[in-house]
């Protein structure tokens, strides 16, 4: 197992450097670094540039138009991106769908769907969640009887992340009572246009619109929307999530923000010096870093490990509980460097366009609303309870 870079992957981060610089549009960087919302237009203008490059599906052999990256380039160009300011595309069609349909989808499928979620024609969201069946989703409800060609889809979804962005949703539906709940589910792609479709915002307490719920209501649904085989949607449900946790840890995420952490503790100062130099502080600071540190080196076995053709198991559960915490930490800790300037919260300030001046410092601004916003980070993608059975039952075998 070899974790250190070699002089090819320097190459390729020298590369990837010169890329952001002459490419990431300035405007983007700056609302990803200011904290504010992106549009979907920014999002498409980004999307538009890695596709032009070579550099977007990672996740997606290249024969289908992915990019290539060895894991070890993977993980330094998700590096070089945060560090640069550039955004994280949403997943849900790069990360999740592409994958599944490459594993599980028919040659149709894969023709039609994977160029259009190259290209940006369609923009998908996530159909997982229902109000009592989150952490527990094989307790999901929403029904799909087949009627002829189609199948006709009651129930509800919620938690769908960008879903007023998206012209398409993946769901997971109960398409049999018989047997383990598992067993029951299919794995099905819905036009959002469908009559019977209504999408509602919920709005999160920092006041944006993030999530939404999905109602269907007697919505036909082309039974060749199926994806894989009816009621083994579960099959597809796991492959899809191991996907999503690992990129959950979000190493490269927590590094950025340690680096600000320290650069913010340095400049905030009371009648005894910088915070920095407060041990109570610096013992937080320094423990979320050695976290972050074995974390990394994790991450990095597991890059090296794929590099050589192994597969994730138990180390995605891992990656996502200890990602996430790291997180979390990280989040409060900055909020706390800012003092008082932390509690005053005016999302209005991040809005595109605004001319409503911050309260304190630039930095502060956002830190309110994220440190609100990451409480999730340790339920979503499989809540982090749910992670360590997993794990109980793939090392220990309990």
């Amino acid at each position: 197992m070899h974790l250190d870079y070699s002089a090819g992957d320097h190459a390729f981060r020298d590369e990837v450097r010169a890329f952001l610089k002459d490419n990431l549009p300035s405007a983007i960087a700056a609302k990803m670094k200011g904290g504010q919302m992106l549009s979907k237009q920014d999002f498409l203008d980004w999307q538009a540039k890695l596709l032009a490059r070579g550099w977007l599906a990672h996740s997606w052999p290249e024969e289908y138009g992915g990019s290539g990256f060895t894991p070890f380039q993977k993980h330094i160009f998700e590096e070089e991106c945060v560090n640069a300011g550039a955004p994280e595309l949403p997943p849900f069609g790069l990360n999740m769908l592409g994958p599944v349909l490459i594993k599980f989808g028919s040659d149709e499928q894969k023709a039609h769907y994977l160029p259009r979620i190259l290209d940006g024609t369609d923009w998908w969201c996530q159909g997982y969640s229902e109000p009592g069946a989150g952490s527990d989703l094989a307790s999901l409800k929403t029904r799909a009887v087949r009627d002829g060609d189609h199948y006709v889809v009651n129930g509800q979804k919620t938690w769908t992340t960008l879903g007023q962005y998206a012209d398409w949703i993946f769901c997971l539906v109960r398409t049999s009572t018989e047997g383990k709940p598992q067993e029951g589910i299919s794995f099905l792609l819905i036009d959002l246009d469908t009559p019977g479709v209504t999408m509602r915002p919920i709005i999160t307490i920092e006041g944006d619109h993030e999530v939404n719920e999905v109602f269907f209501d007697d919505v036909r649904v082309p039974a060749a929307n199926l994806v894989g085989v009816e009621n083994k949607g579960w099959t597809c449900a796991k492959y899809l999530l191991t996907h999503e946790r690992t990129g959950i840890a979000g190493v490269a995420y927590a590094k950025a923000a340690l680096a600000k952490l320290k650069r913010v503790a340095g400049e905030t100062e009371d009648e005894d010096g910088p915070l920095i130099d407060d041990p109570h502080f610096a013992a937080r600071m320094a423990s979320v870093e050695i976290d972050l540190m074995a974390m990394e080196l994790t991450n990095l076995r597991v890059v090296s490990q794929a590099q050589d053709g192994g597969v994730p198991g138990p180390e995605s559960s891992m990656l996502k509980i200890k990602g996430t915490q790291i997180r979390q930490e990280l989040s409060d800790l900055l909020r706390r460097a800012v003092g008082p300037y932390a509690l005053p919260f005016t999302p209005e300030v991040l809005e595109d366009g605004s001319n409503e001046a911050p309260v304190g410092p630039d930095y502060a601004t956002p830190l309110a609303g994220q440190y609100f916003n990451r409480r999730k980070y340790s339920i979503y993608g499989g809540s982090n309870e749910i992670q360590r059975n997993i794990i109980s039952k793939m090392v220990l075998g309990l």
